[in-house]
Order: structure tokens, then sequence, then C-alpha cells
């Protein structure tokens, strides 16, 4: 088990009158090597879970573990580390840095330049179909593009965990699917987690987790028959 989650609570303006529960009794298991969907309309929390399962939210209570590390007992500088050796991030926002070339941008998790490292990032930017753009600065990027960049970019340290968070949000339907193609293949050697409200993305996935008012409501696993569904008990 890559992931275990139990009785987790997010709860916002903790103690006010009017505090705010952006998750609510999380209990949740999840393998590696799979690609999983996490639903829910805007403001459901299914983002608060993606940052909280990443380490980049600190719940309000319960616990999560990573590899059977508890994250609330690790100190700052291995929680860092772990994040910087284990985990790949794609924002909605793409976050590259404007003065550095598109390769430089995909480069920078692994601070390496070398010939080898370059022609790695350079075969990710092809799998993406913006290889002729590596030497272009983000500035001179469509949308779509530079949410490509920063696909590039997650992939090059070779992560156990991709987060990704409504990444095909500023992607025209086909850029989505070639997106989705290129984590589908990924999950052959990682966990794969994709937040999205768009359901045509996910007819590959093996698990999609559905969320409301920051509850899991159901969890749909992919059988050999398709996918079979299980409610759960709020």
């Amino acid at each position: 088990m890559l992931f275990k989650v139990d009785n987790l609570n997010l709860i916002y303006d903790i103690g006010k009158e009017d505090q705010t529960y952006a998750l609510r009794n999380i209990n949740l298991s999840l393998e590696g090597n799979r690609l999983i969907g996490i639903m829910g309309p805007s403001g459901s929390g299914k983002s608060s879970l993606l940052y909280s399962l990443a380490g980049l939210k600190i719940p309000s209570s319960g616990t999560i573990s990573y590899k059977n590390m508890k994250f609330k007992e690790l100190s700052v500088s291995k929680s860092t580390e772990l994040r910087r050796k284990d985990f790949g991030f794609v924002f909605q926002r793409h976050f590259l840095i404007e003065y550095m070339s598109v390769i430089d941008n995909v480069l920078t998790p692994i601070n390496d330049n070398s010939m080898k490292a370059k022609e790695k990032a350079l075969g990710l930017l092809k799998k993406l179909g913006i290889e002729h753009l590596a030497g272009k600065k983000p500035h001179k990027l469509s949308g779509g593009q530079r949410q490509k960049v920063a696909i590039a970019r997650a992939l090059i340290n070779d992560p156990k965990v991709i987060f990704c968070d409504e990444i095909t949000a500023s992607l025209d339907h086909s850029s989505a699917r070639e997106v989705m193609k290129l984590l589908d293949e990924y999950k052959n050697n990682a966990l794969v987690i994709v937040v999205t409200h768009d359901a045509s993305i996910l007819e590959n996935a093996d698990d999609i987790i559905n969320i409301w008012d920051g509850a899991i409501t159901s969890i749909k696993k992919r059988g050999m028959e398709g996918y079979n569904e299980s409610a759960i008990n709020l």
C-alpha cells in the first residue's frame, strides 16, 4: 500500500462559528502503478484531498501515511526531500520560470544540465508534441503548450507519484487525450492521481473517487467487465 489515510479532516477557521470542512472523515488506501481520478464539483474538496496527499496541506486531524511513513512524524527536511525525490506536481497554473527556456524549465527539478538529461527532457517534450519549442521562453507559448512543459517537468525525475490538478483545463480535446495517454503509460511505474471535473479524460482510469462537500461518496474500481462502484456510508 502506497498511501493510507485515516480519519482525515481539513477544517478552515477551526474553532470559529463559521468554520468550514474542506475534507471530512476521509479513509482511503491507494496502491501504486494505477491511474486514479478524483472527481467532484467546484468546492467539493477534490484539490484539498490532492494537496493533503502531497503533503502540501496539513490536516486538522487524522493521519496520512506514505510507504508506512506518517507525514506528521517527518521533519521539514525529510518532507522536502520526499517531495523532491518521490513526487511530481502539475498544477492548474503552470508556474514556469519566465526567463528560462522550455528545456531548462523541464530540467529544474533534477538540477542537471548534462547531455543525457537534455536528451531525456527532449524525449518527454517529443511525446507531448512540443520538442520544437525546447529553446523558446514561456511567454512565447500558448496556455496549452505551457501546461505540456509543466507536465514534462513533473515527469523528468521519474517520480513514484505524480499529482495532477485540473491539468487539461487549458488544453483542447486532442491535446488533453495526448496528455492522458502519456500519463496512462506512466502508471506502469508509478501512481498517477488526476483531479478533474471532466469525466471524459478518465476513460482509462483504474479507480475514480467521487467527492462531495468534503466527503468521499463513492469509489469506482475497474474490473474485467467495466467499473464496479462502492458507495461510502456517510
